[in-house]
């Protein structure tokens, strides 16, 4: 009888300690999950924005390039095209080029989109052919930064209004130039955005009647979501008539998707069948905000999106400009928050080479890849190695992966292969500044066993090859350092 009560301890210990060990989990860092067989959205690749001529209100007295290739020499050209568009580069899908106001005076005269354009256009052109040598290609949105200041009510440069009697002309000036780039330049122009940021009608005093004219903002006119509406019907019979049927319109880019989703964008998309079934992509820069104090909060919504997929599920929506934020970790959870937050397919950041001295008092985000500087030269900077961690793995074709992380300063993104030559790939960030933090990555829906990984942490390590990691057990066992990101490919 002892003995009998002896086993009925010994097991009711054993199963007590089943029970503490089932109760007490022991973390060896945080947990995070990624399941390449998971894809939420196909993905059309990350961007680059060369931008030239954005401020000057005189290009003939004053002209500009504020990209800096009019001052780089011919080899410094090549190496920057080769950092950008190059094998070991960043390897960029899509490209915006702005549309400027200067390319036409006066209705009924001729289209010179040449004189404000030839680096821009220098700058695409040796990207396309980088690009297509190593077998890839390029999709290029052109938006209108402005119009013409004729075609404007105040008939100055950044008029606020548009003038109707101009409608047509300024559907003639996008569509001119796009035939240009595709004629002359044979540029696989895509899509046409309507405005840059023209949502934002407190740019200009309240009347209108006059332009807020170097104050150090760009070109802009204002867009009401009636007028992004009667363009996207007026538009689509001219494009057709012009021959350019594989060219759509966007809806232009309002600052961020909280200004899609909330000032009417999206609504009047949605509560209009023809403009809706005209629209090509979905666009809106991303810059994000997530201060109430003042009206610049943005957040990264989806509500905007989710709303027109409803009715057209295989509407595909692009970030076309978002900041550089300070170049480190959290310039990565921006790009985090687009991707998993707003849901997008495509992220051009804004301007990612920059001449600093020709933005009007300072560019409020004055993070890039690449800064030119006054005597010629070029150096590149710690946002170009953050990027490169992304844009290498995010390629055209790819799908975006699901992922879990618990833990708010560890996001995770990741692209799966779907088909194309590319490795299924993620990438960890680690947004704490003081702090490494340890994590155990769960890989799922992949045949790949091990992962080659590259890190940049601030100018200590920048896209430094930091290892093979073997899944055992189906996980990585990580260290992520402070203020780091590490993309993982899948070797197989």
């Amino acid at each position: 009888m002892k003995k009998q009560r002896k086993i009925i301890i010994t097991g009711m210990m054993l199963l007590v300690t089943v029970a503490l060990q089932s109760q007490f989990p022991i973390f060896k860092g945080c947990p995070v999950t990624v399941d390449f067989s998971a894809k939420l959205r196909t993905w059309d690749g990350f961007g680059f924005n060369y931008v030239e001529t954005a401020q000057t209100i005189d290009y003939t007295s004053n002209p500009t390039d504020y990209g800096g290739f009019s001052i780089l020499s011919e080899q410094s050209r090549r190496e920057v095209i080769d950092l950008v568009f190059g094998d070991d580069g960043l390897k960029p899908g899509l490209v915006k080029m702005f549309l400027d106001p200067f390319q036409q005076k006066e209705s009924g005269a001729a289209y010179d989109h040449e004189t404000t354009t030839r680096n821009m256009r220098m700058f695409v052109r040796m990207g396309l052919e980088k690009t297509r040598s190593r077998g890839d290609d390029l999709t290029i949105i052109t938006t209108l930064y402005g119009p013409p200041a004729y075609m404007t009510m105040q008939k100055t440069l950044r008029g606020r209004d548009l003038d109707h009697a101009h409608k047509t002309d300024l559907a003639n000036y996008l569509i001119n130039w796009v035939k240009f780039l595709k004629e002359k330049e044979k540029f696989p122009v895509r899509y046409i955005s309507l405005h840059n940021e023209g949502e934002d009608w407190e740019r200009w005093p309240w009347d209108g009647k006059s332009g807020n004219i170097g104050s150090g903002h760009d070109y802009n006119m204002y867009w009401s979501p009636e007028q992004v509406i009667d363009f996207l019907k007026f538009t689509r019979p001219i494009l057709n008539k012009a021959g350019l049927k594989d060219v759509w319109i966007t809806n232009g880019e309002p600052t961020n998707w909280y200004r899609f989703s909330f000032w009417g964008y999206a609504d009047a998309l949605a509560e209009d069948k023809t403009a809706l079934k005209n629209l090509g992509i979905i666009t809106s820069h991303g810059f994000y905000n997530g201060s109430y104090d003042n009206r610049w909060y943005g957040s990264h919504t989806s509500a905007g999106i989710n709303l027109l997929r409803v009715k057209r599920p295989d509407l595909h929506a692009w970030c076309t400009s978002t900041s550089w934020s300070r170049m480190d970790a959290r310039f990565l959870k921006e790009i985090w928050g687009n991707i998993y937050e707003a849901q997008v397919n495509g992220i051009i950041p804004w301007a990612g080479i920059q001449r600093p001295p020709l933005w009007i008092g300072g560019d409020p985000n004055p993070g890039c890849a690449i800064n030119v500087n006054e005597d010629g030269t070029y150096i590149v900077r710690p946002g170009y190695y953050y990027y490169k961690q992304v844009s290498r793995a995010g390629q055209p074709g790819m799908a975006v992966a699901k992922t879990v992380s618990m833990d708010s300063e560890i996001p995770v993104i990741a692209f799966a292969s779907n088909g194309t030559k590319h490795p299924d790939a993620f990438i960890i960030i680690n947004t704490n500044f003081n702090k490494e933090k340890p994590v155990v990555i769960k890989v799922k829906g992949t045949t790949a066993k091990k992962f080659r990984a590259y890190r940049t942490q601030g100018e200590s390590e920048i896209y430094n090859e930091v290892g093979n990691f073997e899944l055992i057990n189906g996980e990585i066992v990580y260290t992520a350092p402070a203020n780091s990101v590490t993309t993982f490919f899948a070797e197989y």
